[in-house]
């Protein structure tokens, strides 16, 4: 089934692409080292009037065209609250995400490969003992950390990381116990590989990876394609893990309904297939699955994935190649893949996502918060249904590489310095 709502005209398109001078903008860490890395927004380019598109930038792909109307540059809503940041933590190494701990602390992950526990005034205490090796160069590392459901109970959390294997690497997830210790730190015991991506490829692109817990114990894992242009394909291939969204249960074991139990060749614990880059996942109000992934060149995507449907990549999507050729066919539409809910082009890069539901931003209330690296900052995307009604942006001057919502309704984003190699915490909260 190919979800394809009202058709937007050319006129219509026209009034929102306001052409001005192009840039070139990227979509993720998979850069080439000969392409330039996606500029961030000129000073005074946030005073965009509510009402218009806060992106004015000319597309990548100018001659492709929205589904239907909203698919693209939705309006900017007309309020918007004024929003003070506040760091909270600095100096630490290079993160990668972040959680609540439920007293108020946070776990952090670092891309070299660490775990850390962060006290609410911003301390970082010493690297926790027990994360197994992980492959941090290129987009490697460390990457998400969630809790178990019954975490107040069990103190079980689970990453996902990069891992070293003979022949290459790929996206793997663990579980482990968490034991902090007095000093601020602590150790892993019980740890226990429940899932690794396979087949293993020898790069350090594309990894991937969010973990979502469903409402109902289950667990999302987010991974990439690998991004080269061989295993990249197997994104369409149900009996590869390379382009997926997987559901399994905490102990990595298939879960009952999963849509290609029974087809046959096809990996069980698939959900969704035809992605590309997958670093932003959440659940809505509904405790539905949302992701936002890294597109090529103009080509970052929104979609609500469904139990076995195909969002297409790499056979169609918006935006082109790094290097300004067409993605195979230059398509955006094919019968049997699903459009995505909205797409950006010039791309946000998008990484670390949040559903807002708090008193700090209420006019926030049921909107996602997405992390901008090349946008360097916070993507709110506020949704009429399971449209994108309205779409703002909070500047940080920053990549940022995680988004969650605090205990005390504040927002809370992890930005990072790659040059340096290091992260801050920054808390925003309503400025009146």
């Amino acid at each position: 089934m190919t979800r394809l709502p009202q058709l937007l005209t050319s006129a219509l398109l026209t009034t929102s692409l306001v052409a001005l001078p192009a840039f070139a903008q990227t979509a993720d860490d998979t850069t080439p080292a000969d392409q330039v890395e996606g500029t961030p927004p000129a000073e005074g380019d946030e005073g965009t009037p509510s009402g218009l598109p806060v992106e004015t930038a000319e597309p990548n792909a100018p001659d492709q065209e929205p589904a239907f109307i909203g698919q693209t540059r939705a309006p900017q809503p007309a309020e918007m609250p004024g929003v003070a940041q506040e760091v909270v933590a600095e100096g630490l190494p290079q993160l990668w995400a972040l959680e609540f701990l439920p007293e108020g602390r946070m776990l952090v992950t670092a891309k070299e490969g660490a775990l850390h526990i962060v006290s609410a005034e911003g301390e970082a205490g010493p690297a926790i003992e027990g994360v197994p090796e992980v492959e941090a160069s290129g987009q490697g590392g460390l990457l998400d950390v969630a809790l178990a459901p019954d975490f107040e109970e069990s103190s079980r959390i689970y990453f996902s990381y990069a891992e070293p294997r003979e022949g290459g690497n790929g996206t793997s997830v663990a579980s482990a116990t968490l034991v902090p210790d007095e000093e601020g730190g602590g150790a892993l015991e019980d740890v226990t590989v429940i899932f690794q991506q396979l087949p293993t490829y020898d790069n350090t692109k594309h990894f991937g990876s969010r973990l979502v817990f469903s409402p109902e114990g289950h667990l999302y894992v987010t991974v990439g394609e690998r991004s080269d242009q061989e295993p990249r394909v197997q994104a369409q291939e149900l009996a590869s893990g390379l382009g997926k969204i997987f559901r399994i249960t905490p102990e990595g074991e298939v879960v009952d309904g999963n849509p290609f139990i029974g087809t046959e060749g096809a990996l069980p614990e698939i959900w969704s297939l035809g992605h590309r880059n997958l670093q932003s996942a959440a659940l809505d109000g509904e405790g539905r699955l949302w992701t936002v992934e890294h597109g090529p060149r103009g080509g970052d995507e929104l979609n609500m994935p469904e139990a076995g449907l195909n969002y297409g990549w790499p056979e169609v999507t918006y935006g082109i190649e790094y290097s300004g050729a067409a993605v195979g066919d230059g398509i955006t539409a094919m019968e049997g893949t699903q459009q995505p809910v909205y797409y950006w082009d010039p791309v946000i890069a998008p990484s670390g996502m949040a559903y807002y539901e708090g008193d700090e931003f209420p006019e926030w209330e049921g909107a996602f918060l997405v992390g901008g690296l090349v946008s360097q900052g916070v993507v709110v995307v506020h949704l009429d249904g399971d449209a994108v009604a309205y779409e703002e942006r909070v500047p940080l001057e920053a990549r940022v590489r995680d988004v969650k919502v605090g205990p005390d309704g504040a927002v809370y984003a992890v930005t990072e310095d790659r040059n340096a190699g290091s992260s801050q915490i920054i808390r925003l909260t309503r400025q009146d």
